[in-house]
């Protein structure tokens, strides 16, 4: 079995990346929106901050009271889309109840939308006109390219049917020629699906939701699970599966490094689309 390493992966493209910003000298802010403080969120953020200085990229955080109502995230949003200075708009999931999160990002301009999770956005990858792709959605393309796995013709069961990763990675390996089963909560027959796919990419945050007896030998698995046991980070993949698989991402290490650099690499490709 071989660890797909995310951690060496980012690395090399944010070198590359580096490389891009300071030869193009491009002038790249992000600015992202955080309403709901923990550590996770914290922690996503300083990782993006962390990564975006590294290659020369400003960072601007807005914290906002938990009471903040809907319509002063969407001014903050209009705000931000107007500011010439600003190369990409993230609104940092989740929020609180009363704030529609979609209705919000809804209001980003999809000329700053790093997220890529504008409709205008996720509708271009469902027809065939990929413009942003959402990050954890471009990391994972990224680490099947990386490690020279072909997508064409093969069968990928994805669990799990966000609109963050399900469903616009799902439109995305259909664009590239995969056999794509989208599965859930209510399916039924997911051992069959597994077990006759190629790639399994498991999004369902559900721990050991994955067993060898549901996979076939030397399959490919992409964990994006992210699951607390016992103060300890763990995949959707059981433990066992190692014995089955050809390639497998390891928790943590594995797709999270490859989503904050795809944030770096989207930003890029909008400050070059809006020159």
């Amino acid at each position: 079995m071989k660890e797909m390493n995310g951690i060496k992966i980012r690395k090399e493209l944010l070198d590359e990346y580096q490389e891009i910003i300071q030869k193009g000298n491009l002038s790249i802010k992000l600015a992202i929106i955080q309403i709901i403080e923990n550590e996770a969120c914290n922690l996503y953020i300083r990782n993006k901050e962390k990564y975006a200085a590294q290659v020369g990229i400003k960072t601007e955080v807005t914290l906002l009271e938990k009471d903040t109502k809907e319509i002063e995230v969407i001014e903050l949003i209009e705000k931000l889309n107007q500011d010439p200075t600003v190369t990409g708009i993230l609104l940092q999931s989740p929020v609180p109840e009363h704030i529609d999160f979609q209705k919000c990002t809804e209001k980003i301009a999809i000329e700053k939308d790093v997220d890529g999770l504008t409709k205008e956005n996720l509708f271009s990858i469902r027809n065939h006109q990929e413009k942003i792709l959402p990050c954890t959605v471009a990391g994972i393309l990224k680490l099947l390219e990386y490690y020279q796995i072909p997508i064409e013709g093969k069968n990928v069961a994805i669990i799990g049917r966000s609109n963050l990763v399900g469903r616009p990675l799902e439109d995305a390996l259909i664009n590239r020629n995969a056999t794509v089963f989208l599965c859930h909560s209510k399916t039924k027959n997911l051992k069959e699906i597994t077990k006759i796919s190629d790639i399994v990419i498991s999004a369902a945050g559900v721990p050991n939701l994955i067993t060898k007896d549901m996979v076939k030998k030397d399959f490919i698995g992409i964990d994006v699970g992210m699951n607390l046991v016992e103060g300890k980070l763990v995949g959707d993949f059981a433990k066992d599966i190692e014995e089955k698989a050809s390639y497998l991402t390891p928790v943590p290490g594995g797709v999270g490094p490859m989503t904050v650099a795809m944030v770096i690499h989207n930003l890029i490709e909008l400050k070059n689309g809006m020159k």
